[in-house]
């Protein structure tokens, strides 16, 4: 391990189970299961929620001491509207707490927030706590802790096709010029690299809408652990299995 590489103390307890040398730049997570958890265990499903926020802290950390540095999870689609109106708001709810409470330990560990999605739609109180938030931690080094909030795969390419369409009808662009680094520029995502690994809990085998265009060439993992209970070890063997793969992104295999 290199002079600059995280301290092996940090892998102690996934020792075997990854190469720390070769570890993806940036992880992204579908975080399902949270309400499933809670009903198997009979508890609201607000609790299952509370024991998620638990979970990404856990993931978060690991990615600091790891030196993943980038981690885009999942949050609040935009289908997600759909939810009872009393899981929404403490949904939300939720969100603000679990900013004002870590913001303090983010700061600390150099952590940078950023958001995708339309937020615009979000309740006021939740804006303005992301708002605060992220303009705190605007000038971390260490993670980039990036929360998909109102988004949807979908709405983001309309959204940047949109834009595109705008410049050339004001001249600006000519449709010719048009290419993938272009809309690539347009989506919410632009300037962060596309993520190495999606991981989806809970069982699900389907993208629902995250991340289209960026997952293109993503390896996928798919776990039966729900959201509450993937803890270190279970993140270490996501990132084992990934470690197995052969990417070629169309090429044949070297």
């Amino acid at each position: 391990m290199s002079e600059n590489s995280p301290s092996s103390e940090y892998f102690s307890d996934v020792a075997g189970l990854f190469n720390p040398e070769s570890l993806p730049e940036h992880v992204a997570i579908i975080m399902d299961g949270n309400g499933r958890w809670a009903q198997n265990r009979g508890k609201q499903r607000v609790e299952g929620h509370k024991a998620g926020a638990d979970t990404m802290r856990t993931i978060l950390k690991a990615c600091g001491q790891w030196g993943i540095k980038y981690l885009t999870v999942y949050a609040f689609s935009t289908e997600n509207w759909k939810r009872p109106q009393a899981e929404v708001d403490a949904l939300m709810l939720l969100l603000e707490t679990y900013l004002q409470s870590e913001a303090d330990e983010l700061e600390r560990e150099g952590v940078r927030l950023a958001t995708i999605g339309d937020i615009s739609k979000l309740p006021r109180r939740t804006r303005d706590s992301l708002a605060s938030v992220k303009a705190r931690l605007n000038n971390g080094t260490g993670v980039t802790l990036t929360l998909a909030l109102n988004y949807g795969g979908r709405d983001e390419i309309i959204r940047a096709v949109r834009s595109l369409a705008g410049a050339v009808l004001s001249g600006e662009l000519a449709v010719v010029d048009i290419s993938e680094e272009l809309l690539a520029g347009k989506l919410d995502t632009a300037g962060v690299p596309d993520p190495d690994l999606l991981i989806r809990t809970a069982g699900e085998m389907r993208l629902s809408n995250f991340m289209l265009w960026q997952v293109s060439y993503s390896e996928f993992y798919s776990t039966a652990v729900c959201w509450p209970d993937f803890d270190r070890r279970e993140f270490a063997l996501a990132l084992g299995e990934y470690q197995k793969r052969t990417r070629k992104f169309g090429d044949l295999a070297k």
